[in-house]
């Protein structure tokens, strides 16, 4: 009966200068894989961030009454004074979009009747949308029928994000009815423009009188 050959002690040394040379290329390629795929989440989880974000501008926009208020410095600042998009349970709110001018974050206001800046008396709902904010830019356009409004958000290091939410109400103007003065009276209506002419006065021009038959 032939006995069968035991690894030598050369070929396990060899085996175990192998392992450990492969072991640690194993090793760094998973952990490149796993930085990898931390990086592509966190892209995900800020470009599904962005699209929320645009959906809720574009909503606040779009299902307002029209009366918006666009005031141009470093950054755009947006206030939709009447909306139907709350995201507090608000029948209508009062919605702003500010850009801080230290930290450069876009945060979302919403409540009813407050003013910016703020005061500590004043119930609102502040949310911080995005970080490190670069471009904020609000335009409108009006039309016969609706207005346009163009919104542009660049985020540092990204790409610029734009849309446009078309038909927008045009705001209402709301006619200022000045009362009469105290002690002045009141001026006597005069003769109105459809008042008919008494038929002794009346007149018929000789262009228009209707030739006898």
């Amino acid at each position: 009966m032939k006995r069968r050959k035991a690894f030598t002690l050369l070929e396990v040394l060899i085996a175990i200068v192998l392992l450990g040379i492969m072991i640690p290329a194993l090793y760094s390629g998973v952990e490149m894989l796993r930085e990898s795929n931390h990086h592509l989440f966190e892209a995900l989880q800020k470009a599904k961030k962005v699209t929320r974000m645009s959906e809720v501008l574009y909503m606040d926009i779009l299902r307002s009454d029209g009366n918006l208020t666009i005031t141009k410095d470093e950054f755009a600042r947006l206030c939709i004074e009447d909306t139907r998009n709350s995201l507090y349970g608000l029948s209508v709110a009062k919605v702003c979009w500010v850009v801080t001018k230290k930290s450069n974050h876009l945060l979302r206001v919403e409540g009813n009747d407050y003013h910016l800046p703020l005061k500590s008396e004043e119930n609102v709902e502040v949310d911080k949308v995005l970080d490190q904010v670069e471009l904020f830019d609000v335009y409108r356009s009006s039309d016969k029928e609706a207005d346009k409004v163009l919104v542009i958000l660049q985020e540092k290091g990204k790409e610029p994000v734009q849309f446009m939410v078309q038909g927008v109400s045009k705001p209402e103007v709301k006619k200022k009815v000045t009362p009469p003065k105290s002690g002045t009276p009141a001026a006597s209506p005069g003769p109105s423009s459809s008042s008919t002419i008494p038929t002794s006065q009346q007149t018929t021009p000789p262009s228009t009188q209707a030739p006898n038959p």
